[in-house]
């Protein structure tokens, strides 16, 4: 009788149990938030742009879908202001763009691709590259004429700088410098608002191409005065830029899931992000870190445009500042779930497999604990795959507790989150980029000397590009700029082309790892006759047929 009324009793049990699991709920959520890097502060003179190498790598080991958003890491240079903001007024403008994946990117792939970011008064209007910005519609732009190309060689397509499929963390060398290409003048727009005559020019380099590529346009910066005159002279136009800016690698979303089982504990699981990582198993985030006074480039420059010599070779180190990272430096992810209050949600635990590490002061690294992370070698490069499951336990230093670190075996199976997919959902076709047609526009009047050509980059798209004369492209009609403006413009850059080539060295080079590369695809060549004074500008993308 004792026997059958055990099994009687298991059979309830485990009855019991099944039916519970039936009843789990599995929440659908999101991991996000800063990874930051310590670095030493500088003297605020240094307010003549910056420059960074920052690793390039798959964060994902497959695309899981448009609500998937990070940035690799980067920066957001703001405007040195040496006056108050007027009362009331909220002043909010930038440049923050960098490595990463968007919700906007109509074609992503697992390598990560490179915008701009130039942001206008309170996001009102952004410039991601020549054509590129907010929205779709050319009869309120916003910022898509925001920035010129300068570059003959080098193909910007509108959904961002691809770089060569494949790259696995490689740096990327970046930067923003001012250059005086356009005369500062008293009006704007037939307004007395002044605009400067400072160009924020972006340089590369990378392994198949160094130097300038575009520039912000002055009139992208002082047309919100037009509407607010009191902010007239803090933006970017005329203003210097910040010496010391956060440096750091903002996540929005990767996608997890969350379960509380009979005992009332609760796991999560999130799509594993993964790093590159060296022979010694550490992984190097970001490379000379430098500022620069106007003295690096401006000057120069400005000599050579009034009859001096011209400017040849490297940005001047004695007009530079390499900043050195002070050892500092770490992740603070929270996972978000809509049934969770903001106030209650918890922390995950990184620092239980990573640490900041400074090889050298000009190099930030994070080094891993092997117990947590996987190393797998690929065709291109080594990663580590950081934990995918998490459980929630009580943390004296937080009160929400925080999400550890567990192996797969930890987790109860009537979670579900073992069975937990996150492939990619069937989303819509890639939306084309179209620029108008009409024969009255900007983009035909007076329009292209040679095209239409195509190039095909690695994310499955067709760009298709016509050659502008670079006073006449389509962001430059758009710069409230007079004609006798655009062709003083025009042999300015006749200069650039003939004498700062695309194999130069202008940034630093590193001292550590390898240089990523674009796209091949992107790097371009000038029809003949077409070598000095004129520009690629891309007119579609659209998907592969």
């Amino acid at each position: 009788m004792k026997k059958y009324l055990l099994v009687f009793n298991v059979a309830i049990i485990m009855y019991s149990t099944f039916a519970w699991a039936q009843d789990v709920t599995i929440y659908r959520g999101n991991v996000g938030g800063y990874t930051s890097v310590g670095k030493e502060r500088v003297d605020e003179t240094y307010n003549a742009g910056y420059s960074m190498y920052a690793a390039a790598w798959p964060l994902l080991p497959a695309y899981p879908g448009h609500e998937f958003q990070s940035g690799l890491f980067g920066t957001w240079m703001h405007a040195q202001n040496d006056k108050p903001v007027p009362e009331g007024v909220k002043l909010y403008s930038d440049i923050e763009g960098g490595l990463g994946w968007w919700r906007d990117t109509e074609y992503p792939t697992e390598t990560p691709k490179f915008i701009m970011g130039g942001v206008e008064l309170n996001f009102r209007g952004w410039a991601n590259g020549p054509g590129a910005g907010q929205g779709r519609d050319w009869n309120n732009p916003k910022g898509k004429y925001g920035i010129a190309q300068l570059s003959p060689w080098v193909l910007w397509p509108p959904d961002g700088l691809n770089l060569k499929q494949g790259t696995c963390g490689e740096l990327f060398g970046s930067g923003y410098l001012p250059l005086p290409l356009i005369e500062a003048k008293a009006t704007t727009a037939g307004k007395d608002i002044p605009t400067g005559n400072q160009c924020w020019t972006l340089f590369l380099n990378t392994g198949n191409f160094k130097g300038p590529v575009a520039f912000f346009t002055p009139y992208f910066w002082s047309r919100a005065s037009l509407d607010d005159p009191r902010l007239s002279g803090m933006f970017f136009d005329s203003r210097p830029s910040q010496a010391n800016k956060p440096f750091s690698m903002e996540t929005q979303y990767i996608h997890c899931a969350q379960a509380t089982d009979s005992k009332g504990q609760t796991y999560a699981r999130m799509i594993p992000p993964q790093y590159p990582v060296g022979p010694d198993g550490d992984s190097v985030i970001m490379h000379r870190l430098s500022v620069y006074s106007r003295k690096a480039l401006w000057d120069g420059v400005k000599a050579w445009f009034e009859g001096g010599d011209p400017v040849e070779g490297p940005i001047d180190p004695e007009g530079t500042c390499v900043q050195t990272f002070n050892g500092q430096g770490g992740a603070n992810w929270k996972i978000y779930m809509n049934h969770v209050p903001q106030e209650k949600r918890a922390p995950l635990a990184m620092d239980a497999f990573m640490s900041a590490r400074v090889s050298d002061p000009l190099t930030f690294k994070f080094q891993w604990d092997d117990k947590w992370v996987t190393k797998t070698d690929t065709e291109t490069g080594s990663l580590v795959t950081l934990p995918q499951y998490y459980h929630l336990q009580k943390d004296d230093k937080n009160e929400n507790g925080k999400w550890v670190p567990v192996s797969a075996e930890e987790v109860p199976a009537e979670t579900g989150l073992r069975k937990v997919s996150f492939s990619r959902p069937k989303e819509r076709p890639p939306k084309a980029y179209v620029t108008p047609n009409d024969p009255e526009s900007c983009w035909k009047t007076p329009g292209p000397v040679a095209g239409p050509f195509e190039a095909r980059p690695g994310d499955g798209s067709v760009v298709t590009y016509y050659w502008y004369r670079f006073a006449d492209q389509p962001a430059l009609l758009n710069a409230d700029l007079t004609d006798q403006a655009r062709e003083t413009l025009q042999k300015r850059v006749e200069k650039l082309h003939r004498h700062w080539t695309k194999d130069r060295e202008y940034l630093a080079p590193p001292t550590v790892g390898k240089l990523a590369h674009i796209d091949p695809a992107l790097i371009v060549t000038p029809p003949t006759g077409l070598e000095v004074g004129y520009v690629p500008i891309v007119t579609r993308q659209a998907i592969k047929k």
